[in-house]
């Protein structure tokens, strides 16, 4: 298998027995370029940065079972991106129907149990950061029909619901907007989950009060291996952890601090003592302008993973619980609660 040299036949066993969830990748903007969701494609830059880290063939080859895609929209104005949303969704979909047989477009936990089982691979959807809604609750019932699992509040820009840690009009006192509150309220109604990367302090304890559901961190750093201004810190661990959520390691050196995998599994390991068996969670930002670990340049590679979670001590039951288990069971608890037909463009 392409990029598992060193991993031994007790983690290989361990990573097939897997259900293994990415909470985030953004690979659907490479999409909108060009980029062939359905070939495979190796990393075009030194250290495989910034992106060409996932297709359908790696994805296989890794052993992953379902894959979040992080709908990324550039606010540079206030119109057009519920379309380029409404288009990402349109591209992964296209791409679903083009081989039945590998990809499906899910919702739900048993739907990626189904696809472990029949040996497919299962893609869900959700939106980076609240202005793609173009401050309209009812595109949030849209894309929900669309099939939508999540929304970040924010991104790197402030917009109608909430200010980000970092970015233009990133604020420490900003919280959640009237629209802000309206649209947790919304997702609950909806089995929409709040996912809260990039939120600054106020918005995500904010938010965390207010949600009547478990909330997710879909990719992140922690403060308490790597203190940067985008991680989140032991309180807001807690805080998640507390309320049934689970938190996306993120794969960015940057933000792990350091180059190897072994700086990764700090980082889920963290969580894992400060949260608890049912708070980590992958969240790789594969395809999002990353550098990953050297050890880990592509989604193929993900069974180096579970090798270095197996050489940390860690039970099978904990790893499996880590490599998707978390996300599944708050899909669980957090099921969609509307269907409509799909609406893309």
């Amino acid at each position: 298998m392409h990029l598992t040299s060193g991993v031994s036949k007790d983690a290989m066993e361990i990573h097939r027995r897997a259900v293994v969830v990415d909470l985030h990748a953004d690979t659907p903007t490479m999409m909108r370029f060009g980029y062939d969701l359905l070939k495979r494609h190796s990393p075009i830059l030194p250290m495989a940065a910034w992106g060409f880290h996932l297709d359908v063939p790696r994805m296989h080859e890794g052993g992953l079972t379902g894959q979040f895609f992080g709908l990324v929209t550039f606010p540079l104005t206030r119109v057009g991106l519920f379309d380029i949303v409404l288009k990402q969704i349109a591209l992964v979909r296209d791409a679903a129907r083009l081989y039945p047989n590998q990809l499906r477009i899910v919702t739900e936990a048993q739907e990626i149990l189904a696809c472990k089982s029949d040996g497919f691979l299962a893609a869900l959807f959700g939106v980076e950061g609240a202005h793609a809604l173009e401050g309209s609750l009812e595109n949030l019932d849209i894309l929900a029909g669309a099939g939508l699992r999540y929304v970040g509040l924010t991104h790197f820009t402030k917009n109608r619901a909430a200010s980000p840690a970092m970015g233009l009009g990133g604020s420490k006192n900003g919280g959640l907007t009237e629209f802000g509150r309206n649209l947790v309220e919304k997702c609950n109604d909806l089995g929409v989950l709040v996912d809260l990367a990039h939120s600054n302090r106020k918005t995500f304890k904010e938010a965390l009060e207010l949600s009547r559901d478990p909330v997710i961190v879909s990719h992140t750093g922690l403060n308490g291996v790597r203190k940067l201004w985008r991680n989140i810190d032991d309180e807001q661990i807690r805080g998640v952890a507390d309320k049934g959520g689970c938190i996306g390691i993120i794969f960015s050196r940057y933000f792990l601090g350091g180059k190897h995998i072994s700086r990764l599994v700090d980082h889920i390991c963290h969580c894992l003592d400060v949260g608890g068996e049912g708070c980590p969670a992958l969240g790789s930002d594969f395809d999002g302008l990353i550098v990953p670990p050297k050890e880990l340049p592509d989604v193929s590679a993900l069974p180096r993973l579970t090798q270095e979670l197996l050489n940390r001590g860690l039970r099978e039951e904990t790893i499996h619980k880590i490599l998707g288990g978390n996300v599944l069971r708050v899909m669980r608890e957090v099921p969609p609660s509307k269907s409509k037909e799909p609406v893309v463009k």
